[in-house]
């Protein structure tokens, strides 16, 4: 007996999901477990239910679909659907996963789920590369039990390391998240976030001032009043920023 294949349809459009398990209902070896109709829902579905095949569109509220991927940490049988195709090329020349670009044939589908069986379990690390993205960051999620904070950058004051953690100071708040800090470094804009010390990142566009701290040492004061220390070498970075 062939055990069926449980599949999750992620995708904020009513019609989209109907054309998806109207293709699906074509295959007797795939049970439908679910419809989530935006990101945030996807996730806790994808918790919940562990899919074996997800569906799942890009462009979504709340949550985008790489967003899903983040902080679900799916990285196997993933197809991706979507009427967004500078995101298609990039996929396709990953060979992350398959790519359904709206509107899709069935034939086209069938050619995605053949692969999509042929993958089944295979961890693919070119979906780190695919959500990490070439661009950086316009907002930070951070998991907090039930719940998902969006914080858009912007937002943030400084990031500090603290072990396994970091720190994210926003809006008068601060969010952990586990994630190195030269991670977090690497998905941020450069001429915005700068690293003053091996344990902080500060968001320049809350900077104050920079104080003298001893007789080499220097100091960043942020909106707020906050001070950070700044090594010899974040002087130098943050000085160049802000030449």
């Amino acid at each position: 007996m062939i055990t069926a294949l449980r599949a999750l349809i992620v995708d904020d459009e009513p019609l989209a999901r109907h054309l998806i398990r109207d293709y699906l209902n074509k295959h007797k070896d795939i049970e439908i477990i679910g419809e989530s109709e935006n990101g945030l829902q996807a996730v806790q579905d994808i918790n919940t239910f562990k899919p074996d095949l997800v569906f799942l569109d890009i462009q979504m509220p709340k949550l985008t679909g790489l967003e899903v991927l983040e902080l679900t940490g799916r990285r196997s049988n993933i197809i991706f659907t979507t009427a967004y195709d500078s995101y298609a090329l990039k996929a396709f020349d990953l060979h992350a996963v398959d790519y359904l670009l709206k509107p899709f044939s069935q034939s086209r589908f069938d050619e995605a789920l053949s692969k999509a069986r042929t993958l089944l379990g295979q961890r693919l690390p070119a979906l780190d590369t695919l959500i990490q993205g070439d661009t950086p960051l316009q907002r930070i999620l951070i998991p907090e039990r039930d719940q998902v904070h969006v914080l858009p950058v912007e937002s943030i004051d400084y990031i500090e390391a603290q072990d396994d953690y970091i720190a994210i100071c926003a809006n008068g708040r601060v969010y952990l998240k586990t994630q190195r800090l030269a991670e977090a470094e690497a998905q941020l804009d450069p001429k915005m976030f700068v690293r003053v010390h091996r344990s902080y990142l500060i968001n320049i566009t809350r900077l104050e001032s920079i104080e003298r701290k001893g007789r080499d040492g220097h100091a960043a004061r942020l909106y707020g009043g906050k001070r950070v220390p700044i090594s010899r070498s974040g002087y130098e970075r943050i000085s160049a920023v802000l030449r």
